[in-house]
């Protein structure tokens, strides 16, 4: 099936699946069980922000920094995921719609798995955000809108992509000939082009900790 022969709810987590006669399956082991089983209690930190902003830089950083201190963690990077699990989806509204579903729907099964996830998307539409927001849990997925403008974004530039778009040679850029849709409520905004790498990791761990996501002690439930 192509990208445009797909179903037009594909990205809508309340419509009904394209497969009939299935029921889901409930396991004996609870997310909570395994939350106890690492000793962590796993959130999505959802990064968005125009290419150049620094999400793939800060994603890793977090992770290390999670991983320094006893937490399992698993950043999902936009372009990784488009070389494998959505590498049939172009940049189009509907393959950009797709994308970030299939991500949350991936972020959400992290979570129940226990591991906290780190997202670097560009995510430009806020539509497709509260969607992913529903699909993973309100309390579970973090928001952190990474603000630099674009004349910092465009300046850095580290895979050539803005001087690509200014010249016509790629369509649909976020930013260029594309749009973005700023957050309007983010659990945190950031800008990378006044805070060091450093700062705005120390302002990330600062705000997991502050939903109650820390290191938990506690036993499996039987």
């Amino acid at each position: 099936m192509s990208p445009t022969e797909r179903r037009t709810d594909a990205g809508n987590p309340d419509s009904a699946p394209a497969s009939r006669n299935i029921t889901r399956e409930v396991g004996q082991v609870s997310a909570s069980d395994r939350a106890a089983l690492l000793g962590q209690q796993p959130v999505t930190v959802w990064l968005t922000g125009l290419s150049g902003s620094g999400k793939s830089t800060l994603s890793k950083a977090v992770e290390r920094r999670l991983v320094e201190a006893g937490r399992l963690c698993y950043v999902l990077d936009g372009d990784n995921l488009r070389l494998g699990l959505n590498r049939d989806l172009g940049f189009s509204p509907e393959d950009r719609r797709e994308n970030i579903r299939r991500v949350a729907e991936v972020a959400k099964l992290m979570n129940e798995a226990g591991v906290t996830v780190v997202t670097a998307f560009i995510s430009p539409y806020r539509e497709d955000r509260e969607r992913a927001r529903r699909i993973v849990g309100e309390g579970t997925f973090l928001e952190i809108h990474l603000s630099t403008d674009i004349t910092a974004c465009e300046r850095r530039d580290p895979k050539g992509l803005y001087r690509k778009a200014r010249a016509g040679e790629i369509a649909e850029f976020t930013g260029i000939s594309a749009p973005y849709e700023a957050p309007l409520a983010p659990r945190i905004a950031l800008d990378t082009a006044s805070a060091s790498i450093e700062e705005c990791t120390e302002r990330i761990l600062a705000t997991i900790a502050a939903v109650g996501a820390q290191p938990s002690s506690g036993k499996v439930s039987r």
